[in-house]
């Protein structure tokens, strides 16, 4: 399903407390986890190729454990709570845990990019250029994290990162939706989207498991 198709594409169902949003993992709730699969279109350039294996390689991570036992990993929290009792001292630079640690990072980076899209952010030389939406969210989401090596890559990556207009018709998958109706789409996508992330960035701080280091 492509983002701003005109069918209901909001996957992210509103949850009664935020605490609930944070840490359920089963059922419908799992659905913030297969939010890369929609945005497969946002992620389709050759820039975005590295976020996107990452995201990807840490949701088969997490599922393994879910599925390993889904009564015992019922929620984000119990994993992150079991982890920490079997592994001790290498806790939380393992397992799901630290899988989870990055898949925030990397849908950070999504939030951000998207939110900047839908607040009109551009480059005023280069209004159909989106460079500098993708540099604010990795500056803002995942360049704190990475070393110099990988910060060049991801500068030389830059230049190959598609313009507005090809961006939004992506995320249409080709539809005929105006520009204004794929941004309002994309505004009401942020809402349950951003409130779930906020909730796993809260949930390492609370539990104690944020870690940085560089890649």
């Amino acid at each position: 399903m492509p983002l701003c198709s005109r069918s209901d594409w909001t996957s992210i169902p509103p949850s009664t407390t935020r605490w609930r949003q944070m840490t359920m993992f089963q059922g419908q709730n799992l659905t913030w986890a297969k939010c890369p699969t929609y945005l497969k279109y946002c992620l389709g350039s050759k820039v975005f190729a590295p976020i996107k294996a990452d995201i990807n390689g840490n949701i088969t991570k997490i599922k393994a454990v879910y599925d390993s036992d889904p009564v015992k990993y019922e929620t984000l929290q119990q994993i992150l709570l079991i982890e920490k009792s079997i592994y001790g001292s290498e806790w939380p630079k393992v397992g799901a845990t630290l899988a989870l640690m990055w898949l925030k990072r990397g849908l950070r980076f999504i939030q951000i990019l998207l939110q900047s899209l839908a607040d009109g952010e551009r480059d005023e030389d280069n209004p159909n250029l989106i460079r500098i939406n993708i540099t604010k969210a990795y500056d803002q989401a995942l360049k704190r994290y990475h070393g110099w090596i990988v910060q060049k890559v991801f500068k030389a990556a830059l230049f190959a990162a598609p313009c507005r207009s090809a961006f939004l018709k992506a995320l249409t998958k080709d539809q005929e939706v105006a520009e204004e109706d794929c941004l309002a789409k994309i505004r009401q996508f942020l809402i349950n989207f951003t409130a779930t992330v906020d909730a796993i960035y809260e949930m390492y701080s609370i539990m104690n498991a944020e870690l940085d280091y560089l890649v």
